[in-house]
């Protein structure tokens, strides 16, 4: 790959990532992995346990930048407050995420607490709603950051000056989401869930220059609140016989301008035969963006998977298809014994 074109596009990342008001949110392929980051609603849904922690980690953008942007997540939730027939219960969760752009430019981090009531209506459906809010803080670290105009033809030179000014380097906001979920099981063997979520509803205002900042597209002042994202899921649970388990999901958000689409479906293989031990393979699309395939291993409630981005956007002329990597661990388990478990209704198919 030449060079000066591989320098141009690291630096328009990083100004795209750095300054631009209107970022994307942060997010992972295995958006199954990550219910709390998903809707609010999912705080303490957990079919087959009372608890649930997790951990995720991400990187990308390597093959086109000298230091990847990463992400690390940790989530945990559980039920309480449950009714004696436990046909009804709270769910409350807490989720911390830091991301980091390339070399430390641009570093975020999200702390939230989700809260979340479940009730099953007759005798195979689930309603749910939740509030998720939070505290956001983005930092620029200005010393690490080229621009356009420090571009001499050959290199990026720090040296030279810049027309860009940036009036804060620290931002701090309070972020507020709700979630609506609805899941149907009319049978041990099929499990149906969808839901609806709106992100950023209190439109917090995300920006590193002044509100007299000008706007060059529409020539007026510059639009520092981050616009409403809307997020809806669908997914699916299907036990096939007593060795296979098939999980489509369909996940699509939108906002101002932009939308994105990711299908596919995973499956779970009965290793052991009591399902303590189970493989985890699947395969998903991000419409015009990427391929993920998956692959994991659940044993006795510990579930790790492991999935890879290939791209098929026009970046894989710059990367050879090589988008991103990512990790997750979750645990789900229970408070009591195994009792507790045979009393709950049942939700989910499992072996």
């Amino acid at each position: 790959m030449n060079k000066v074109y591989k320098k141009i596009l690291v630096c328009t990342l990083s100004i795209w990532t750095c300054i631009i008001a209107h970022a994307q949110s942060i997010h992972f392929s295995q958006f199954t992995n990550t219910p709390l980051l998903t809707n609010p609603a999912n705080t303490g849904f957990i079919p087959d346990g009372d608890y649930r922690i997790s951990a995720h980690y991400r990187t990308q953008y390597s093959a086109v930048m000298n230091v990847p942007y990463t992400t690390f997540a940790v989530f945990g939730d559980t039920r309480t407050f449950e009714s004696e027939d436990q046909n009804g219960w709270l769910g409350i969760g807490t989720s911390l995420m830091r991301d980091v752009a390339g070399s430390s430019a641009l570093s975020t981090t999200k702390l939230y607490g989700s809260v979340a009531y479940h009730q099953i209506l007759g005798a195979s459906s689930l309603l749910s709603g939740g509030i998720t809010a939070g505290w956001v803080n983005k930092n620029i670290n200005r010393s690490k950051l080229k621009f356009p105009d420090q571009f001499d033809g050959r290199f990026f030179d720090s040296n030279l000056p810049t027309n860009v000014i940036l009036d804060n380097t620290a931002i701090n906001y309070l972020d507020v989401q709700l979630g609506l979920n609805y899941a149907y099981f009319p049978n041990e063997q099929t499990y149906i869930n969808g839901g609806l979520s709106i992100q950023h509803i209190n439109k917090p205002k995300e920006t590193f220059f002044q509100s007299t900042t000008i706007d060059v597209k529409t020539g007026g002042p510059y639009n520092q609140t981050i616009p409403i994202q809307y997020n809806i899921f669908v997914n699916g649970s299907f036990k096939t016989n007593s060795d296979w388990i098939l999980n489509p999901n369909i996940h699509y958000n939108r906002t101002t301008g932009t939308s994105a689409l990711a299908l596919g479906c995973t499956a779970q293989y009965n290793l052991s035969g009591d399902g303590g031990s189970q493989l985890i393979g699947g395969l998903y699309y991000r419409l015009n963006d990427a391929i993920i395939p998956m692959i994991g291993l659940n044993i006795q409630g510990f579930a790790f998977t492991f999935s890879y981005d290939a791209t098929v956007s026009s970046l894989t002329k710059f990367n050879n298809t090589y988008g991103a990597l990512e990790l997750s661990l979750v645990k789900i388990g229970l408070f009591n014994n195994a009792d507790q478990q045979r009393r709950r209704p049942l939700i989910c198919p499992k072996f």
